[in-house]
C-alpha cells in the first residue's frame, strides 16, 4: 500500500482514484436517474467538496446549476465542534431541487446547519450527496441520499480534503496511520 508524509503525520492509501471515479459514476447514473425534468441546483460545500462537485457535475445529463457555500469546522485532525459560515449564500434556491454535495459527513453538525439554511430559503427538496460517510461519528438523523463509501471514524485527507490545507491534490483518500 501506498504511504505518503503530510507535514508530521503519515498516510495510508485509503481508496484509490479508480475505486473513486467508478463510485462517482454510479451516483451520476443514479442522479440522472432520479432528477431529471427537475429544476435543480447543486450547492457544493467548500473547500473539501470541490473535486468530487466537479467529477459529479460533469457527469449530470440533465440542465442543472451549481453554485457553492464555504463552512468550516475541522481544526488539524478533529472537529471543532462549530460551524462558522465563511461565504454566504449567493444563489436563489426557492422551490427549486437542492443537491448538498458534501466531501465528507462525520458529525453532521455542518450538514444540520445547511438543511436549516435550505428550509429558510423554502427549497421544494433537498438532497444529500456525499463522497464520504462516518456512520460511527454520525449523529444526526438527517437521511443521506447518495453515499460514495461509508468509512471508518479515521481521519482522512485526499481528494479534496486536507490535513491544515494541505492533501487536497491527491487524487487517492488516504488515512490517518496511528
Amino acid at each position: 500500500m501506498k504511504e505518503i508524509h503530510i507535514l508530521d503525520k503519515k498516510f495510508r492509501e485509503y481508496l484509490t482514484e479508480k475505486v473513486i471515479q467508478q463510485r462517482i459514476e454510479e451516483l451520476a447514473l443514479q442522479m440522472n436517474k432520479e432528477l431529471a425534468g427537475k429544476e435543480v441546483v447543486f450547492l457544493g460545500i467548500l473547500n473539501g467538496a470541490f473535486l468530487f462537485a466537479a467529477d459529479l457535475f460533469r457527469r449530470i445529463e440533465f440542465p442543472a446549476r451549481i453554485s457553492f457555500v464555504k463552512l468550516a469546522s475541522y481544526q488539524g485532525t478533529s472537529s471543532s465542534g462549530s460551524i462558522k459560515e465563511l461565504i454566504g449564500w449567493n444563489e436563489d434556491i426557492k422551490d427549486k431541487a437542492i443537491v448538498v454535495i458534501e466531501d465528507i459527513v462525520d458529525t453532521g453538525n455542518t450538514l444540520e446547519r445547511i438543511i436549516g439554511e435550505l428550509v429558510i430559503r423554502k427549497a421544494a427538496e433537498v438532497r444529500i450527496a456525499s463522497l464520504l460517510y462516518k456512520p460511527l461519528a454520525y449523529t444526526k438523523n438527517i437521511p443521506l441520499d447518495y453515499i460514495g463509501f461509508e468509512i471508518p471514524n479515521d481521519f482522512v485527507v485526499g481528494f479534496g480534503l486536507d490535513y491544515d490545507g494541505f492533501g487536497r491534490n491527491l487524487p487517492s483518500v488516504y488515512t490517518l496511520i496511528n
